[in-house]
């Protein structure tokens, strides 16, 4: 799975064709020992357990990106390559 980002030890990774479990646009972020995955239409976690501290730090990342990660999720559920995103600054 693609690393589209990383900030404050924070993984940011988008599957492949990955539109079949969740059913909706979505990321999956690694901090810690932590795994979860978040939509991106709201920012909220659909699956997992993460630190609040890494959970507020990956909504406020799909706020500022969010139209670059619809962008990534369109090339992703078709199965082409996708694009790195600017880190958490």
């Amino acid at each position: 799975m693609p690393i589209i980002s990383m900030f404050y030890g924070i993984i940011i990774r988008m599957f492949n064709l990955d539109n079949q479990k969740h059913h909706k646009p979505h990321i999956h972020a690694e901090y810690q020992g932590h795994d979860a995955v978040f939509s991106l239409e709201d920012a909220e976690v659909i699956e997992g357990n993460f630190p609040i501290k890494a959970t507020r730090m990956v909504q406020a990342w799909i706020e500022i990106h969010k139209d670059e990660l619809i962008a990534d999720w369109k090339l992703a559920i078709s199965g082409e390559n996708i694009f790195k995103i600017r880190p958490l600054d």
